[in-house]
C-alpha cells in the first residue's frame, strides 16, 4: 500500500493524509512503531484533523474500498501498462529524458523547465492536470480508481502536447 513497502524500507513513523479521507474529508494519521509510543498516558496536543468521528468513518470506508475493490492490485497492473506506454513515448520523443513509475504514480523527466511548464499548460488546456516537480519532471498521479481507458486518454493528451512542442 505504501511506497516504503515497495523499496523494502521500514520507517519509524509513517504519516498519511489527503487520500485517507477518500478525497472528501480532511483526515490524517500517524502510524509509528509500538516502541515509540512512550507517552500513551499523556495528551501531547490537539490538532486540526484529530478525533473526528466523521473523519474516522471516512478513513475506514476509504480503506475498505481500497481492499474490497482490489485497487492496489489494479494499480500494479495499470502501473505496468502506463510505464510501458511512457517508455514507448520516450523512444518517440527526444524531449523525454527519463520515465519512472510506482503503481499509478508516474514521473516523466523532460529536457528543461521551460518545456515542462509549456507541456503542463498545453495538457491542462486539453483536460489533463498534473504538477511539475524538480523543475522538469511531470508528475502524473491519478487516483487509484482510474480506468485503463482514462489512463490511456491522459497519455494520449501528453503525446499530442509533446508533438505540438
Amino acid at each position: 500500500m505504501f511506497a516504503c513497502e515497495q523499496v523494502g524500507c521500514v520507517p519509524d513513523m509513517l504519516v498519511l493524509g489527503k487520500g485517507l479521507g477518500g478525497g472528501v474529508f480532511p483526515m490524517a494519521a500517524l502510524i509509528a512503531r509500538e516502541d515509540l509510543d512512550v507517552a500513551a498516558d499523556r495528551a501531547l496536543g490537539h490538532y486540526t484533523h484529530e478525533k473526528s468521528s466523521v473523519g474516522r468513518a471516512a478513513a475506514l470506508a476509504t480503506l475498505d474500498v481500497i481492499r474490497d475493490e482490489g485497487l492496489l492490485e489494479r494499480s500494479h497492473e495499470l502501473g505496468a501498462h502506463g510505464l510501458e506506454r511512457l517508455r514507448r513515448m520516450q523512444s518517440e520523443f527526444a524531449a523525454i529524458r527519463a520515465v519512472r513509475g510506482l503503481g499509478v504514480s508516474f514521473g516523466v523527466e523532460v529536457s528543461g523547465a521551460a518545456l515542462a511548464e509549456a507541456l503542463m499548460y498545453r495538457c491542462l488546456t486539453n483536460g489533463l492536470s498534473f504538477k511539475v516537480g524538480g523543475g522538469n519532471v511531470l508528475t502524473l498521479c491519478p487516483p487509484l480508481t482510474i480506468t485503463r481507458q482514462q489512463l490511456d486518454q491522459a497519455f494520449d493528451i501528453l503525446a499530442v502536447s509533446l508533438r505540438a512542442s
